[in-house]
Order: structure tokens, then C-alpha cells, then sequence
């Protein structure tokens, strides 16, 4: 072969291998191409989206769909993790919520599921009497604002007056419609045990435990007079009260009075369950008598006098009359 047909052979060699190369590096670049494209899910709080990406990590992947990840939030697997095609990729959002307690406002992020676990999160101890809305078992929601209230019940113990009563007692010795106070009446004192409950250091309920009389009360006494007046002979006779009686008369008997005293006019016998022994009297008629004698027949309004004679006695005879008591 002449050289110049040695020439013209290696001008077509030249120009045959040029196009291979080029199919050769388009080949090349296919499979490059095929192999770093991948398909992969992302799973944001169970909402999936199929994802095509050249990205070779899963940060890479976030950053390329524009995913940011906020405080709290979970991404698995790793962000420095290599994709591989038909990964999932999961990303779990913290909740947004806030805590108010002890006077203050909380903003909260949390991936917990319950109040009680996200208030143990921001290191919030609950005490046994503290109140919690909603529920320590509530779900954690969005945008949910946790109250929480600090409750303490503490034992109380304080000095309290005790009211004096007022007392009204009857006496003969005024005259009916006055009134004299015969004991000034003063408070006495206990102390009493109180069971209160605050709330937020404001207290919202209080109950009595115990109480212990520690001075008794002084009643006030106020007398009131029970007399009215009668005028017989003109003497103005108090009295307590007046009976309408049938009235008998005795003399001598030979024996001293039930009360043991001689009789003597001005003695008379009386019912004792109606007019007490030793109650004076005055009888219309008769004049002043105390009662200081009885007898089997004098029973009920019956009174029985006593007259110095036997004429005397019977001509007294039976009588209705007034019987005013005076004490």
C-alpha cells in the first residue's frame, strides 16, 4: 500500500472513531442521569408526596422542595442520610401550643402527645391539688392554650366574738311597761379552725373546721314589769295577775297552819299547784292574805279565809270574788 492510501485510511479511522465516542459519552451520561435521578416519598404528618430528585441526601431533598424544618420537628431517616430510590422520608411536626401558669404565658413547641407529658417537657410540676385545663389526659391540639392553676388548702386558725343573747325575765317588782337592765350582757370568744383554699394565691373558698369556746358569752338580763295597778280603799295595789275565785271561810280548828304557823286573819288556803305557798294576796272583800294554808276541798280556784269567829266565818259565807296576786 503507498503511502498515500496509508494516509487516506487513517483520515477515515479518524473520522469513524469521533462519532463513536460521542455515542459512547451520550450513553454514559444516560446512565449517570438514570442513576441519580430516584423517586422517593416525603410523609409530612401522614400526607405523602411522590418526589423525583437528584439529590443524594435527605437534607439535600428538603432543601431542594423548599421543606423547612421547625424547633422540634422530626425527620427520619437522619438529614445526613444517603437517598435511595423508593425511600420514604418522614417528617413529623412538633405542636404549636401555649402554657399559662404561675402569672405568665408560655409559648410551647412539642412532639408529645398528652398535656401532662408537654408540661413535664417545659419542667412544669404539677402539686396534688392543682387544676389543669384542659385534662392532664387531653390530647395535644394546635393552637391550644393550657391553663393551669396553682391550688393549696391551708388550716387557718383566728379568734372570733361569740354574740351575746338578750334575756327578758318578768318581775312584779316593776310596774307593768317599765324595764330596768339588770346584767349588761358582753361577747364572749372562740377559736375557730378554718379549712382555706386558694387559688393563684387568691382564695376562693373557706370552711369551718373546728371551733373551741375559749370565754363563754354574758347574756343580757332586762327586767320587765309584770304589775298592774288596782285601787281598792285608796291604796294603789300592784299585782302580777288576778283570779276570779269562789271563796269560802274557816276559823279555829284547834291545829296550827299547813305552813306550821298559827292561823290568824289574813291566812288563807290555797290550791299550791295554782298559787305557791307564801304568795300574798288580796281579795276583794277581804283584804290583804297570804297564802299559807290547805286543805283536801280547796282544789282548782277555790281560796278558803281564815276569820278570828265563827259568826264572822258564816257571814262571810260563799263568795265569788277577785283574788289579785301580788307576787
Amino acid at each position: 500500500m503507498s503511502s498515500k492510501e496509508k494516509t487516506v485510511h487513517r483520515d477515515r479511522a479518524a473520522l469513524l472513531k469521533g462519532p463513536v465516542l460521542i455515542a459512547v459519552a451520550v450513553v454514559i451520561l444516560l446512565s449517570c442521569y438514570a442513576w441519580a435521578k430516584k423517586t422517593v416519598v416525603v410523609d409530612i404528618d401522614g400526607s405523602q408526596t411522590t418526589v423525583k430528585t437528584f439529590s443524594f441526601t435527605v437534607g439535600g431533598l428538603l432543601k431542594s422542595q423548599k421543606i423547612a424544618l421547625l424547633e422540634k420537628d422530626e425527620v427520619s431517616p437522619p438529614l445526613a442520610s444517603t437517598l435511595k430510590k423508593g425511600m420514604i422520608v418522614t417528617i413529623k411536626r412538633a405542636t404549636d401550643l401555649t402554657i399559662a401558669v404561675d402569672g405568665s404565658e408560655i409559648p410551647a413547641r412539642t412532639m408529645t402527645r398528652k398535656v401532662e407529658d408537654a408540661l413535664l417537657e417545659y419542667g412544669i410540676s404539677l402539686g396534688p391539688e392543682d387544676e389543669v385545663e384542659p385534662a392532664k389526659d387531653s390530647p395535644v391540639n394546635p393552637g391550644m392554650t393550657v391553663k393551669v392553676a396553682r391550688v393549696k388548702t391551708e388550716s387557718l386558725t383566728c379568734d372570733a366574738p361569740i354574740d351575746y343573747e338578750t334575756k327578758k325575765q318578768y318581775t312584779v317588782k316593776l310596774p307593768g311597761g317599765e324595764s330596768r337592765v339588770a346584767q349588761e350582757g358582753k361577747e364572749g370568744t372562740e377559736r375557730q379552725t378554718w379549712q382555706v383554699t386558694f387559688k393563684d394565691g387568691k382564695e376562693v373558698d373557706r370552711q369551718l373546721a373546728s371551733r373551741e369556746v375559749i370565754e363563754p358569752p354574758t347574756d343580757k338580763i332586762v327586767l320587765y314589769g309584770s304589775t298592774m295597778v288596782v285601787s281598792r280603799g285608796g291604796d294603789n295595789i300592784r299585782y302580777a295577775r288576778v283570779l276570779d275565785m269562789l271563796a269560802s271561810a274557816y276559823t279555829y280548828t284547834g291545829y296550827n297552819t299547813a305552813s306550821g304557823v298559827a292561823p290568824s286573819y289574813g291566812v288563807a288556803a290555797v290550791d299550791t299547784s295554782r298559787i305557791p305557798m307564801g304568795t300574798r294576796l288580796y281579795v276583794d272583800g277581804y283584804g290583804y292574805a297570804t297564802a299559807l294554808d290547805r286543805g283536801s276541798a280547796i282544789q282548782g280556784n277555790r281560796i278558803d279565809l281564815f276569820f278570828g269567829s265563827y259568826s264572822e266565818a258564816m257571814g262571810w259565807g260563799l263568795r265569788w270574788v277577785k283574788v289579785y296576786v301580788l307576787d
